[in-house]
């Protein structure tokens, strides 16, 4: 069997005649032999086919001849092939000639009614001709010169190539690696024709001349391939859609140009971008690069452009270039930023904004940086900006490129509201002007409110404490007593058994902290705060 690279139609030609020896130690019927006859016929039929291909080739070649100029390097090129086709027909026809041999002297000639050989079934006849009596027969002078044939056409053929011997013995033939010792013990002769009715040599031998052509076929692809005259052959066949505009405007008309996209499984092209080299992967390369913005017009676009280069060898063995400029738009992304903190941030605290852009979609994976202040990401078009400075930057990214910038003025955090509390109640302006008994009061404490739309968008970091503060009982400006530096809800029996109508409770606030969204404690600069409650 032969080796290398087969066609569709070459490889049932192999297959068949893998059938065809399987069969031939087998007792057949006549039904059998009629379809060996069939199959003989297929066989005759495609070999005519590859007879007209192979012609042609040459007449590809004479014309590429023609049109260089009678190079004198092509001539003799077409010369060999010329020379191929000689040779390959002559043994071709001897081929014929046995096969007609075997149909008149084995098979008893063509029936003149039915038109089929006559005598099927004949084994020993085929026999004594092919093989002989002491291995003399017209088999082993077919041998010879089939093998003489491959020996030929592998001078000829191209470099690192691999010819097969047409003929060869069954120990030698890949095909029967694992058949039984009596059939690899057999030589060419006796495997094809020995206990072979009529039709099944026929068959063997018009499977000889398909690979006659198909060998042939190989060296005069390779022949015309130098003289330029073998085309690129496109195999592998793909829907092409180019749209004008991958976005359109509702109410605008989609266009799009759909066609076939064909590309060559036997050559691999050289495709670059601005010079440099893209992978190819079945006949295409992908050009993928993150589009820069820049000067954009008045209208938010920008245009960009390369070069895309595709070379592929061309089958006289030179190289074959192409050149297109493209084009694209880039257009200007827009960041919209909604915020809770609006209209400006606050010092040191956690103001959360949020990012989209319509135009990018599900693309917009952002980075935030910027100056003035940090940046923590939170996914999803989410940051949190704690500035340290009093005007902040925030600088939009999107895949390393930046897209916009926002400037943000900064706020000081509004002071608290200290409030009393006396008996868990506030102190306000009623109870300052009239004042409490003097034998009821017993717990006072101090609360520092936030500002309300301070705490409305920084609920974190809106937590104020009174964390020290003073308490004095006074009469006039004469102090009776006084509890410093205590926090939270203090009782005052202490300073309450000496109280009198007429005295008064003043305190004084001496720290006030808040804690923000970090968990981290900071003082908190209130001034000098002073509540007083008279007593009644």
């Amino acid at each position: 069997m032969a080796g290398g690279k087969e066609t569709p139609r070459q490889k049932m030609i192999s297959m068949m005649y893998l059938v065809l020896t399987a069969m031939l130690a087998l007792q057949v019927s006549n039904a059998i032999l009629e379809k060996f006859q069939l199959l003989n016929n297929s066989l005759e039929q495609a070999n005519i086919s590859a007879n007209e291909s192979n012609e042609r080739t040459v007449s590809a070649m004479k014309k590429a001849v023609e049109d260089a100029g009678g190079k004198a390097e092509y001539v003799e090129l077409l010369k060999k092939a010329e020379e191929v086709r000689n040779q390959t027909g002559s043994l071709i026809k001897e081929i014929d000639e046995l096969k007609s041999t075997i149909i008149q002297d084995a098979g008893g000639g063509i029936d003149p009614e039915t038109g089929g050989i006559k005598n099927l079934s004949e084994e020993e006849k085929v026999a004594i001709m092919m093989v002989g009596p002491t291995k003399n027969g017209k088999g082993y002078e077919l041998k010879k010169k089939l093998n003489e044939f491959s020996t030929y056409l592998q001078g000829i053929a191209a470099p690192g190539s691999k010819i097969p011997l047409l003929a060869m013995d069954a120990k030698d033939d890949p095909a029967f690696s694992k058949t039984d010792a009596n059939t690899r013990s057999k030589d060419f002769a006796e495997l094809n024709f020995a206990q072979t009715p009529v039709p099944a040599a026929l068959a063997s031998l018009s499977q000889k001349q398909s690979e006659l052509r198909r060998l042939e076929s190989d060296v005069l692809d390779y022949l015309a391939q130098q003289v330029g005259a073998k085309e690129i052959k496109f195999d592998k066949i793909f829907a092409v859609v180019i749209p004008d505009s991958r976005t359109v405007v509702a109410g605008q008309k989609y266009k799009a140009e759909v066609a076939i996209g064909a590309y060559s499984s036997a050559i691999t092209p050289r495709i670059s971008i601005n010079g440099s080299s893209l992978p190819v992967t079945e006949g295409k390369g992908v050009y993928e690069v993150i589009a820069q913005g820049g000067q954009y017009d008045q209208n938010g676009t920008l245009k960009r452009s390369y070069t895309a280069t595709i070379s592929y060898p061309k089958p006289d063995g030179t190289m074959e270039t192409q050149t297109t400029e493209e084009s694209y738009t880039v257009l200007k992304p827009s960041v919209q930023l909604e915020s809770a903190s609006l209209p400006a941030l606050y010092f040191r605290c956690a103001n959360k904004l949020q990012t989209s852009s319509p135009g990018l979609g599900p693309l917009f994976k952002p980075n935030f940086s910027g100056s003035g202040g940090e940046f923590i990401s939170g996914g999803g078009g989410n940051v949190t900006v704690v500035p340290t400075a009093s005007k902040v930057v925030l600088d939009v990214e999107n895949d390393g490129v930046k897209l916009q910038s926002f400037p943000f003025n900064v706020r000081r955090v509004p002071k608290p509201t200290i409030v009393a509390l006396a008996n868990n109640a506030e102190v306000n302006e009623n109870i300052k002007k009239r004042g409490m008994s003097a034998s009821s009061l017993r717990s006072i404490n101090m609360r520092a409110d936030s500002d309300e739309d301070f705490k409305n968008n920084n609920p974190e970091d809106a937590k104020f404490r009174v964390s020290s503060f003073d308490i004095y009982l006074a009469r006039g400006t004469r102090p009776k007593g006084s509890m410093k530096g205590v926090s939270g809800a203090v009782n005052i029996s202490q300073l309450a058994q000496q109280a009198e109508a007429g005295d008064r409770y003043l305190i004084q606030v001496n720290k006030v902290e808040r804690r923000n969204f970090k968990g981290q404690t900071e003082d908190v600069n209130v001034g000098e705060i002073f509540i007083e409650i008279p007593l009644n």
